[in-house]
């Protein structure tokens, strides 16, 4: 594989990330401009959420079926067509189907491209691939939202979707020139009510948990949309167990490595995924900063979660897994922690530190299972694999924030007190625990979990 591959691959994840956080800033003015609310609008914009949660399960199957090369490429195009339409769009209706297009698109682009990165790199050489193919996902978030505010506020809205057509094309050009040829595999006919009910079941567990973390719409609504998400969960189990291809292939969790990385990972990502909400209320409604100043201070983290990307081959090489995803888990709970001791008063310097370190250290568990959970798996599984741990990572994305604002709920119900700092310090109390809880699956993996891609030599 050509050593830019990494990067090239993760152009697709650039794109996903920016493109969510820089539409977030701009809500407001795409709403006025389309005849809606803001929150109307946040609601319709699940349609995203939904299309990725339909058709991440279909990754695999289809980047096994049509060439995975030639699936990312395809995927890009039609990610960068959901962009042009979103950018022409003049009502809602027009709005929500490209955005469901766009998250066709986003269905396929990241676990392919994590797909075609295990299969064309050996395993000691996963580590450093797998780190350059993450930093995009590190800078998307850090760029986007000042390139919303900019772009909202000095050229229009269109531009954000605009911005991935010169992206994506550039993507797919460099894709086509240096991105290796993985040829299809035989493969079994697509499991169509597998798909059917995967699709329900990861569709209705994020939007319901979308719909009761923005209480855009009546609760029983969110209850609702959960309920059918469960029992579409219990019904594909099920089914998945008789069935022998099944869409999403279960028997990869009897694969330790695999199982423990994406139980600890989907932990470690409800808590984290709970914290960009908790800490920019908490400054702007407990501490009375702007949201200009909130968001200067909350982008610190990602900054220290870059720099770690710079280091986890020597770490992970000189520690091993195991022990460095326990530490991190520890010391991340630490952090989460410590955003309970902060007060109006306390200097700015003292929570850019801690967030800059607690970045730091969150960066390196995300690093690790992303890697140890794909080191135990043979090549020609891991579009499965990466289809698998993409769900959980969508489903476990969407939870963070509703369990962030049911904490908040049953703080309120009871103390009965409003909504205030004391009530975002008994969030990140709780926050903090679960990520520590994230470590219990890595602690009962062995010593030497990994060691063909780290290398590391465990001392017994």
């Amino acid at each position: 594989m050509h050593r830019f591959a990494p990067l090239i691959l993760a152009v697709a994840l650039f794109m996903e990330q920016m493109d969510s956080t820089v539409i977030a800033t701009s809500l407001p003015a795409i709403a006025a401009d389309l005849g809606v609310g803001p929150i109307t609008l946040k609601l319709a914009m699940t349609s995203y959420l939904v299309s990725l949660g339909v058709f991440i399960p279909l990754s695999g199957w289809a980047a096994d079926k049509f060439g995975a090369k030639r699936v990312f490429i395809t995927a890009i195009g039609v990610f960068i067509a959901g962009s042009a339409l979103c950018a022409l769009a003049t009502n809602l209706p027009f709005f929500v189907v490209a955005r469901f297009l766009q998250g066709l698109g986003g269905a396929m682009t990241t676990p392919v491209a994590r797909a075609i990165l295990l299969r064309s790199t050996d395993k000691a050489n996963l580590v450093s691939a797998m780190s350059l193919f993450t930093i995009p996902a590190v800078i998307g978030p850090l760029v986007g939202p000042p390139i919303g505010g900019f772009i909202t506020t000095y050229f229009s809205w269109e531009w954000i979707f605009l911005i991935n057509l010169p992206v994506g094309a550039i993507g797919a050009i460099l894709s086509l020139l240096f991105i290796p040829d993985i040829p299809p595999v035989k493969t079994a006919p697509l499991d169509i009510s597998g798909f059917v009910m995967s699709g329900l079941a990861a569709s209705g567990l994020v939007f319901g948990l979308s719909v009761i973390s923005m209480a855009a719409l009546p609760p029983i609504v969110g209850v609702g949309a959960l309920a059918v998400g469960v029992i579409s969960t219990v019904a594909f189990i099920r089914h998945a167990r008789r069935h022998p291809n099944p869409v999403l292939d279960l028997t990869l969790f009897q694969v330790p490595t695999f199982r423990a990385c994406v139980t600890a990972g989907s932990i470690f990502r409800i808590a984290m995924g709970a914290v960009p909400f908790l800490l920019p209320l908490m400054l702007q409604l407990g501490f009375g900063l702007s949201p200009f100043h909130s968001g200067m201070i909350t982008f610190i983290g990602a900054g220290g979660a870059l720099l770690t990307k710079f280091a986890a081959r020597h770490v992970f090489h000189r520690f091993g897994f195991r022990n460095v995803l326990l530490i991190a888990a520890g010391v991340s709970a630490l952090g989460t922690a410590a955003n309970a001791l902060f007060l109006p008063e306390t200097p700015y310097l003292v929570l850019v530190t801690v967030l800059f370190a607690a970045g730091f250290v969150r960066s390196f568990f995300f690093t690790g299972v992303n890697i140890l959970g794909f080191a135990d798996i043979e090549q020609e599984l891991s579009g499965r694999a990466a289809a698998m741990n993409a769900v959980a990572q969508q489903i476990s994305g969407a939870m963070g924030v509703a369990v962030a604002g049911i904490i908040l709920e049953l703080h309120a119900l009871a103390t009965g007190a409003p909504l205030g700092v004391s009530s975002f310090h008994t969030a990140f109390i709780a926050i903090a625990a679960l990520n520590l809880l994230a470590a219990w699956p890595i602690s009962r993996l062995p010593a030497n979990a990994g060691a063909n891609v780290s290398g590391h030599v465990a001392h017994v």
